[in-house]
């Protein structure tokens, strides 16, 4: 048995001595969309720094809870806060909740994060669905020997976010009238925000929303075997002929204004989604 196993395997035990659900679906919350976990019916939260083998996050507006409970009606499992390589943790750690969510049972995971919009016809507050991302980190979190009982050693990522589960987040975004955008996701390591050279950059290869996660979650939600949906709320422009300076706490506000928007869909898209 690998090393990564026996870790999952221990966080694995001693969750399920304290939570009593079986969760079907896993919720990752990204800065400034907390406020969802209050969504949840009949809650059983766990502190990060007591699960073996978790990271703590370090971030000031991530709780660091595992949260479990019923959104209509289905299991989840919902991260309170993720990790980021900024904090100085390894792919495999930043990643490592994932893995522990689909030993738990979960077939479907919902990654957000808030993040800068680069498409000029977005929006301060628009909700876009992922269609695809860009891993410019410059790490990946299956480097290393493969246990094939994990996933298998090269995992295809030509569909890493479902398209049937994008389609049924349109649908309900339609029926809320939330007015969805769909994009590419591109994925950078942080912490400092980026340059208009790089904003440029980011846009000439083809990416609408750029921030410091959910690429490497997603890699592991593809080798695990769950299906993705990934969800970026567009907290501030990065267009670089009008780059600002960022203020953080605007950003984080941006986030919470759009978290009605957010619930919406996702109460929504749980409510409707086959497990």
């Amino acid at each position: 048995m690998s090393d990564l196993r026996k870790k999952i395997y221990e966080s694995v035990e001693f969750i399920q001595k304290e939570a009593s659900l079986n969760p079907q679906i896993g919720i990752i919350l990204g800065t400034g969309l907390g406020a969802l976990a209050e969504e949840i019916k009949d809650k059983e939260s766990i502190a990060y720094g007591s699960i073996p083998n978790f990271a703590v996050s370090t971030v000031k507006s991530h709780k660091g809870e595992l949260v479990f409970g019923k959104i209509a009606k289905k299991s989840v499992v919902m991260m309170e806060g993720r990790f980021h390589l900024y904090e100085g943790y390894t792919p495999v750690e930043v990643t490592f909740p994932v893995r522990v969510m689909r030993a738990l049972g979960i077939k479907i995971l919902i990654v957000t994060n808030a993040a800068g919009g680069l498409n000029p016809a977005f929006s301060r507050g628009d909700i876009m669905l992922v269609s695809d991302h860009i891993n410019l980190t410059g790490l990946n979190p299956l480097v290393g020997p493969n246990d094939d009982s994990l996933g298998t050693r090269f995992p295809d990522m030509s569909q890493p976010y479902d398209r049937k589960l994008i389609a049924l987040a349109e649908k309900i975004g339609i029926q809320e009238k939330l007015n969805l955008k769909r994009g590419v996701f591109a994925g950078l390591s942080g912490p400092c925000l980026e340059t208009a050279a790089e904003y440029k950059f980011l846009k000439v290869i083809g990416a609408d929303a750029v921030a410091m996660s959910m690429v490497h979650e997603v890699i592991v939600g593809v080798h695990a075997g769950t299906r993705n949906l990934g969800i970026s709320v567009v907290t501030d422009m990065c267009i670089p002929e009008t780059l600002k300076p960022a203020n953080i706490e605007e950003i984080i506000k941006a986030a919470n204004d759009a978290e009605p928007k957010l619930m919406k869909l996702v109460r929504g898209f749980v409510e409707e989604v086959n497990v």
